[in-house]
């Protein structure tokens, strides 16, 4: 199962909603794999922390040292199980982002590489059971290569107007990639993300996304400070703080995901 977090929105929660359904994923047992498509890095950094440039140089690491092998001769390139890390969590491993992605995009793209990162993916899945793909917040080369790739897109949102408006490009352009490249996508739903119950605009913009028939989930994440503590640690909530309120929201958006799946099959 192949699974991107991505809105053209930032600050909406990808890297923390990637981040901490894959942790879960891994504690439950899955073999569990994250990549790490924003050149930000924001997500290598939340569960490996600050990356030693000179033991890991940054072109042949993660997903740049993937998508690089793919405009390289054919007999150098590796599988691509060797540029994925390992972390402190078991069943839990990175493919890391890098800064040499944003250098890279317009040859990949210029190159027609879109279709490699499913290629490896397709390779990864007899590793992995579970995958999630955090992406930039950018209809780009990486984030289309994303959807292309996978089979579930997950569209956190955090109940602001503004959001809302992008909401709309955003459904556009991913029914646009799925008619054009990727038919089997399924848009799993949207996540509603820093929801305040006791503010009257979060519930007013939810519910008028379900009267317009988005697939809003069930479960709502809440804002907390505990999030921010877990970034600044490089621990994902299940590890920090299991039993907080918010951890067991995650838990809940988890099985609600799982649960669908399941039903699915």
């Amino acid at each position: 199962m192949r699974r991107v977090v991505f809105n053209q929105k930032g600050g909406v929660g990808k890297t923390s909603i990637t981040c901490n359904l894959a942790a879960i994923s891994a504690r439950q047992g899955y073999r569990t794999l994250v990549l790490d498509l924003d050149v930000q890095g924001n997500t290598t950094h939340y569960l490996v922390g600050e990356i030693d440039a000179e033991s890991f140089p940054a072109e042949a690491q993660g997903v740049a040292g993937l998508f690089k092998q793919t405009v390289g001769p054919r007999k150098m390139r590796n599988n691509p199980d060797s540029f994925v890390w390992e972390t402190p969590w078991d069943n839990l491993y990175l493919m890391p982002s890098s800064p040499v992605l944003t250098q890279m995009e317009k040859e990949l793209e210029s190159r027609y590489k879109i279709y490699k990162l499913r290629d490896a993916l397709d390779k990864l899945d007899e590793e992995y059971d579970r995958i999630y793909i955090d992406t930039p917040p950018s209809f780009n080369f990486y984030s289309k290569s994303a959807l292309i790739a996978a089979n579930a897109v997950l569209v956190p949102f955090d109940c602001d107007s503004f959001a809302r408006q992008s909401l709309y490009a955003l459904m556009e352009n991913i029914a646009e990639l799925q008619e054009d490249h990727n038919p089997d996508l399924e848009v799993e739903g949207i996540v509603i993300n820093q929801f305040n119950s006791q503010a009257r605009l979060p519930g007013e913009l939810v519910a008028e996304l379900e009267d317009e028939g988005y697939p809003v989930l069930a479960t709502y994440l809440s804002s907390s400070v505990k999030m921010r503590e877990s970034h600044r640690e490089h621990r994902p909530l299940i590890d920090l703080a299991p039993s907080h309120k918010l951890t067991q929201q995650y838990l809940e958006l988890h099985d609600e995901l799982e649960s669908a799946l399941s039903a699915a099959a």
